[in-house]
């Protein structure tokens, strides 16, 4: 008996030193691996890495979608490293939009502070989840989906607070993939049925060559 006591006590001392409550990221080292960045050392950790003020701050929605999104991720919150969760802020300005994009690694929740939101997905069978949400309300987006908010509120802004499931969401706006790329124009109209004309547009508009 005495040998399976000593046989576990070493057992749950062994846990204990290894065990981890957090690992606040070293973003200056340079080095991410697919389970986060390292963690600076405890000793260096104090109450401050654990709050952030940014979200608080409206994003600048003078731009082409009229629209803002102020990340809280790993590379703005070091001490969300490993923890398997993140945030941001998005503004919409009257007629804003946040194009049809995915989150290849995370779902994503939204919550209305204030405003009409109209959001939506398109699920892998091609089927589409369509919600207009008022204050308090929320709706999640699974990982991976296209989807897209569009301020429903007539005049007046819209404001939400997303969550990830993920430190590093990730993100890809469909319109940039497409349009922003140095793919030569005659694939792109072969692989979308657009007309010469409006590929040439869109590319100009976005950015793109080819």
């Amino acid at each position: 008996m005495l040998h399976i006591f000593l046989l576990f006590s070493l057992i749950f001392t062994s846990t204990n030193v290894l065990a981890q409550d957090f690992c606040v990221a070293n973003t200056a080292s340079g080095i991410v691996t697919p389970s986060g960045y390292p963690c600076i050392m405890e000793a260096n950790v104090t109450s401050d890495d654990f709050a952030f003020s940014g979200l608080g701050v409206p994003g600048n929605t003078s731009n082409i979608i009229s629209a803002a999104v102020t990340p809280a991720f790993v590379g703005q919150y070091p001490a969300v490293n490993g923890l398997g969760l993140s945030a941001a802020r998005l503004d919409l300005a009257p007629g804003g939009v946040i194009p049809m994009h995915t989150h290849p690694g995370a779902n994503e929740l939204l919550y209305v502070v204030h405003g009409h939101i109209t959001c939506g997905f398109i699920s892998s069978a091609n089927k589409v989840y369509l919600k207009t949400l008022k204050r308090g309300d929320v709706m999640v987006f699974p990982q991976g989906l296209l989807h897209f908010q569009i301020n429903a509120a007539g005049k007046r802004p819209s404001l939400a607070i997303v969550t990830f499931s993920s430190p590093s969401p990730g993100l890809q706006i469909l319109d940039f993939a497409l349009f922003a790329n140095d793919l030569p124009s005659s694939l792109l109209e072969k692989s979308t049925f657009l007309d010469d004309a409006q590929v040439k547009k869109l590319k100009g508009v976005l950015g793109g060559t080819g």
